[in-house]
């Protein structure tokens, strides 16, 4: 993370921006995309159940506060692809797409930047082949990256804690692309990435609870390496945080 943080301050110091005043959306600079182009490579999209077809419960919000707390043992018992549309929803789920060329996701962002892409490490969800595939928001579908019985294995060396990634549901790892953000936020652009994490992975705590998953957030993990499994160049492109999830006991 050291090096990454390094050269976010670096990149923002060279172009000398004012405290976010000066950015690229106020100079009206073409936009970055809303979110990464799905890969050409991998052609398999799932499409993912509607959130029109959630199960509506009437939940107490201060029981829902009290209940929360970090889960790092899991049944086995499998989550369901309805339970996995629900939380990616609740994480990172498009709302609308604004006439400024902005997203109203169910997250607050800085200045609507939206600068994360969620990847998921899938171990034991009804339905769908365990391996790692990425959330596009835009669609709400899965792109499958790689699956097979030894995917999640190849990712393990990235964490610490091993074997509660290996008991989990699903492994949520949120990565940013740096320049979103840089876009709409300038110099602030560091600060508020960090930020914008803890928004999202409240929301899975909370949108879990409901479901009784339970959730454990991660930020320990080897930043190089992971980067690196992901293709990502730790610079313009770069893991953020992580999260388990899986069915609770």
């Amino acid at each position: 993370m050291e090096k990454t943080f390094d050269f976010m301050q670096q990149f923002l110091k060279d172009t000398n921006l004012d405290s976010g005043k000066d950015t690229a959306m106020l100079r009206k600079e073409p936009q970055p995309p809303l979110e990464v182009p799905p890969c050409r490579d991998y052609p398999n999209v799932i499409r993912l159940p509607h959130p029109e077809m959630f199960e509506d419960k009437e939940v107490s919000f201060l029981q829902m506060i009290e209940l929360r707390e970090t889960v790092r043992q899991y049944s086995e018992q499998p989550m369901t692809l309805d339970e996995l549309s629900f939380l990616l929803w609740c994480t990172q789920g498009v709302k609308a797409i604004l006439p400024e060329g902005k997203t109203m996701r169910n997250v607050p962002s800085a200045r609507a930047a939206h600068a994360f892409e969620t990847l998921l490490l899938v171990n034991n969800v009804k339905d769908l082949e365990p391996g790692l595939y990425r959330f596009l928001a835009l669609g709400h579908a899965l792109q499958e990256i790689a699956v097979g019985e030894n995917v999640l294995d190849e990712y393990l060396e990235c964490f610490l804690p091993k074997n509660m990634i290996k008991k989990s549901g699903v492994t949520f790892i949120w990565t940013a692309d740096f320049q979103r953000m840089v876009y709409s936020c300038g110099n602030r652009a560091a600060r508020y990435i960090y930020i914008d994490a803890g928004h999202v992975c409240q929301n899975l705590y909370l949108a879990a609870q409901q479901k009784h998953i339970g959730v454990c957030a991660i930020g320990h993990f080897d930043d190089d390496k992971l980067n690196a499994k992901l293709n990502l160049d730790g610079r313009s492109s770069f893991t953020v945080y992580c999260a388990t999830a899986g069915k609770a006991y």
